[in-house]
């Protein structure tokens, strides 16, 4: 596509929207908060799955919903056991956990209960940037914008020769969409990127619905936008932090020589991985305010934040 062409000037938009949302009502995967439209648990479902593969998050986002089922339950529950769960689970950052908690409660005092149901309001929900907000308003109001995540940008870029531009994505998402669609659209274009456009195309095999029109599919030629490396999680500072928040959860307060032997078993009070690099560890949880410390400073001990 040119720099000066419209986006899609010669794609048949209303063939290529139909036989989209035609593939995904016929088949797609199966994700619990799929079947709902209820916001909190919506919300949830989106924030554990950022950089966290789906399959993983299904198990989780039921027992976090078992546990505090409703936006008021979560409100209610000390942060100390919402990051110990998002810990538990191995849902990474667990900053993602505390602003959850936060959102919640901001939820009940600042809109009575009830989840705005506009993008650039729920965006005013702590934790919640444009990606959730879009995310939450399409697919609980059916009142959001086309999403644009790494899955349709690859989509975009390879079937409609999209530029490698976030305002190209943006411009061209937003004409793609039929208006008044956004609960059903925006699943089916991730799901096409998720099944049957990933880094390795399987087009034929998912029965892509676009492979008519998609330049990729006729050139051969299936590159895609660059997308960041993710940070290697084992042996990561962000992987002791969830192990230090694991180890209070479950022991409650300690020192810091009670806590080292849990957070590395090569821990030697005065060695390289110590007290001092312990303690590092945890200041970075205090100023995130998931952590605190109780105690004198000659003998004080580390605690989950309630």
């Amino acid at each position: 596509m040119a720099a000066n062409e419209p986006p899609f000037a010669d794609v048949p938009l209303s063939e290529v929207q139909d036989a989209l949302i035609s593939w995904y009502r016929t088949d797609h995967r199966s994700f619990p908060w799929r079947e709902t439209t209820d916001p909190y648990e919506i919300l949830v479902s989106e924030v554990m799955s950022q950089q966290t593969q789906l399959g993983r998050v299904v198990e989780a986002w039921e027992a976090f919903l078992e546990r505090w089922p409703t936006v008021d339950a979560l409100a209610a529950a000390s942060r100390g056991d919402v990051v110990g769960f998002w810990s538990e689970h191995s849902l990474g950052y667990n900053n993602r956990a505390k602003y959850l908690h936060k959102a919640a409660n901001q939820v009940l005092t600042e809109y009575d209960g009830e989840f705005p149901k506009e993008p650039a309001e729920l965006t005013e929900l702590m934790g919640v940037g444009p990606y959730t907000a879009n995310a939450v308003a399409s697919f609980a109001f059916n009142n959001g914008d086309a999403v644009v995540d790494t899955n349709v940008k690859r989509v975009l870029y390879r079937a409609f020769g999209v530029p490698d531009d976030d305002a190209a994505f943006e411009s061209g998402a937003e004409k793609l969409m039929p208006e008044g669609t956004s609960r059903v659209w925006n699943n089916a274009i991730m799901e096409l990127g998720g099944v049957a456009c990933g880094q390795t195309p399987h087009c034929d095999e998912a029965g892509c619905p676009w492979r008519e029109w998609c330049q990729a599919y006729h050139s051969g030629d299936f590159t895609a936008p660059d997308v960041p490396a993710q940070p290697t999680f084992a042996g990561s500072r962000r992987q002791f932090r969830g192990r230090v928040i694991g180890a209070l959860q479950q022991h409650g307060p300690q020192t810091l020589d009670e806590l080292g032997p849990r957070i590395r078993i090569d821990y030697v009070p005065d060695g390289e991985y110590g007290r001092k690099w312990l303690e590092g560890l945890i200041d970075d949880l205090v100023d995130d305010e998931l952590v605190e410390w109780d105690g004198e400073p000659t003998d004080r001990r580390a605690k989950l934040r309630s």
